[in-house]
C-alpha cells in the first residue's frame, strides 16, 4: 500500500479539465494581474464610475419597506432576508413588471427563476434538455464561451451555425445545420443566441431574421435560448425587440442578467420559461418548475441579500431599467465611437490594404472585432501587453469549430474615452510590429 501523496491523474477527471476553451479566462486573469499597468481592451465589465457603495444600502431599505408596506410582519420580513428562500426566487413579481415595462414581455412571475447569474440559468436549461446522447444543441458561431463550456461541462454536443452577413445566425444556416443533425442520426435540441450585440462579435440580427428565425425554429422543432445581457445599450436610443417579444409559441427560452443593467458584483440573472411541461399522468407543469427542481440540487436557492438589493433597485426606479441606464447607454455609445474613430485615424485606408487590416462596427454594446495580419493568440496577446501595455482578447475560443485565429475582441466598457485614445495607439503600433 501506497503511503505517498494521493494523486488524481488528469486523465481520471471530466475529460472537459483538459479542454483548453476552461483554459481561457484563467490565461486572461492571469495576464492581466502580470500586466497590470497596460491599458486593458479585455474585460467586458460595466464601467465602475456608474456605481457608489452608499446604494447598496439605500436599495436594500427600499425593499425591506416594501415588504413591510405588503404588510409582511417584521418576523416574516427577518425570514425572507435571512433564511433560506423558495428556490425560484423571491422578487419574480419585480422582474416580470420590468419586464413588461422594458420589453413589452407579458410574464408570469411564476414562469421565471432567479438564479446566481445567467450562467447558472444556462446550466440548468442546458441540463434539462440535454436528455440523450445525441441531443445537440446549435450556438451561433462565433459563441460565448460560457455556453459551449457549459455545454462541454455536460456533455452535450455544439455544432455551430456562421453568423450572417448582417449579424446573428442566418436563418437559413440555422435550417441546413439542424438538418444536417437530424440526418446524422441525432436530434437538434436547442440553439443559442445573443441577438443583440453580441459577445465577442458585437452584431445584431436584423428585425427581419430575428422572425425568420423564429419561423425556423418553429418549423425544425427547435427551442431558442436566446441571452439579452447587452441589449440596452443600443447606440441609438431605440432598440428591437428580443425574441421572446416576438415569441407567439411559447418557443423562446429567455435568459437575463443584472450585471450589466445594474451590477455585476450581485450575481442575478433569471430565467423565463415558460413552455409546458407536459408529465406522462397528464399533468402540465412549466419549463421553470422543471428548472427549479434542479436548482434545488445545485444552489439550493439564490441569495436573499442579492435579489432584494436589486429587487430595491427596480423599485427605485419604477420597474424601467432601460430608463435606469440611459446614462450608461450614452457611455458606451459614445466609447464605441471613440474606438472606431481612433481606428479609423490610426489605419487610414491606404494602411488598412496594405496591412490586412479590418474591423465592424456595431450598433451598441461593449465589442467590436479586428481583423489583424498575423495569429492573435494567447502568446501574441502577451507580447502585445509586455513591449506595448496594451490587452485584448484573442477571438479563436468563441469559434467552436475553430476559425477566428487573425481575429481579436476589443470591449470599451470598463475605460474611459482618453483610456480608449492611448489604447487603440499602443494597438496599432502592435499590428504594425507584428504585420509579416
Amino acid at each position: 500500500m501506497s503511503t505517498g501523496t494521493f494523486t488524481l491523474p488528469l486523465g481520471d477527471l471530466h475529460a472537459s479539465l483538459a479542454d483548453p476553451l476552461l483554459d481561457a479566462m484563467t490565461f486572461l486573469n492571469e495576464v492581466t494581474e502580470r500586466y497590470p499597468h497596460a491599458l486593458s481592451f479585455a474585460p467586458g465589465r460595466p464601467h465602475e464610475g456608474f456605481f457608489e457603495p452608499e446604494d447598496v444600502h439605500a436599495y436594500l431599505d427600499t425593499y425591506l419597506t416594501h415588504l413591510a408596506e405588503r404588510g409582511l410582519s417584521g418576523s416574516a420580513v427577518r425570514t425572507a432576508l435571512f433564511q433560506y428562500g423558495p428556490t425560484k426566487g423571491i422578487v419574480a413579481d419585480l422582474v416580470a413588471r420590468t419586464l413588461a415595462n422594458d420589453e413589452g414581455v407579458d410574464a408570469d412571475p411564476a414562469a421565471l427563476v432567479l438564479t446566481v447569474g445567467a450562467q447558472e440559468g444556462m446550466l440548468l436549461v442546458l441540463r434539462a434538455l440535454c436528455a440523450t446522447p445525441e441531443d445537440v444543441l446549435l450556438v451561433s458561431s462565433p459563441c460565448y464561451v460560457g455556453v459551449t463550456g457549459a455545454a462541454r461541462l455536460l456533455d452535450l454536443a455544439t455544432v455551430p451555425v456562421p453568423e450572417g452577413p448582417d449579424g446573428g445566425p442566418d436563418p437559413a444556416a440555422v435550417r441546413a445545420a439542424a438538418r444536417a443533425v437530424r440526418a446524422a442520426g441525432r436530434r437538434p435540441r436547442a440553439l443559442y443566441v445573443v441577438p443583440d450585440f453580441a459577445n465577442p462579435s458585437g452584431t445584431s440580427m436584423p428585425l427581419r431574421a430575428r422572425s425568420g428565425l423564429l419561423a425556423v425554429a418553429a418549423e425544425e422543432g427547435l427551442l431558442v435560448i436566446e441571452d439579452n445581457p447587452y441589449g440596452f445599450f443600443s447606440r441609438e436610443e431605440r432598440g428591437r425587440p428580443t425574441l421572446k417579444a416576438l415569441d407567439r409559441r411559447h418557443q423562446v427560452v429567455h435568459l437575463g442578467s443584472f450585471a450589466k443593467t445594474c451590477f455585476p458584483g450581485a450575481r442575478l440573472g433569471y430565467v423565463l420559461a415558460d413552455q409546458p411541461v407536459l408529465a406522462p399522468d397528464g399533468r402540465t407543469t412549466l419549463l421553470a418548475d422543471e428548472l427549479a427542481k434542479l436548482k434545488s440540487m445545485t444552489t439550493v436557492n439564490t441569495p436573499a441579500l442579492s435579489q432584494a438589493v436589486i429587487g430595491g433597485m427596480l423599485l427605485h426606479h419604477g420597474c424601467r431599467l432601460r430608463a435606469a441606464n440611459a446614462p450608461a447607454r450614452a457611455h458606451y455609445a459614445a466609447n464605441l465611437a471613440v474606438l472606431l474613430r481612433e481606428l479609423e485615424r490610426h489605419f487610414p485606408a491606404a494602411e488598412r490594404a496594405r496591412l490586412g487590416v479590418s474591423w465592424n462596427e456595431p450598433e451598441g454594446g461593449f465589442f467590436a472585432v479586428l481583423e489583424v495580419p498575423f495569429t492573435a493568440d494567447e502568446a501574441a496577446m502577451e507580447r502585445c501587453a509586455r513591449d506595448h501595455g496594451v490587452l485584448w482578447t484573442p477571438m479563436g475560443p468563441f469559434y467552436p469549430a475553430g476559425g477566428g485565429e487573425r481575429r481579436l475582441r476589443l470591449s470599451i466598457s470598463a475605460l474611459s474615452a482618453r483610456q480608449i485614445e492611448a489604447g487603440v495607439a499602443r494597438l496599432a503600433d502592435f499590428v504594425r510590429a507584428a504585420a509579416p
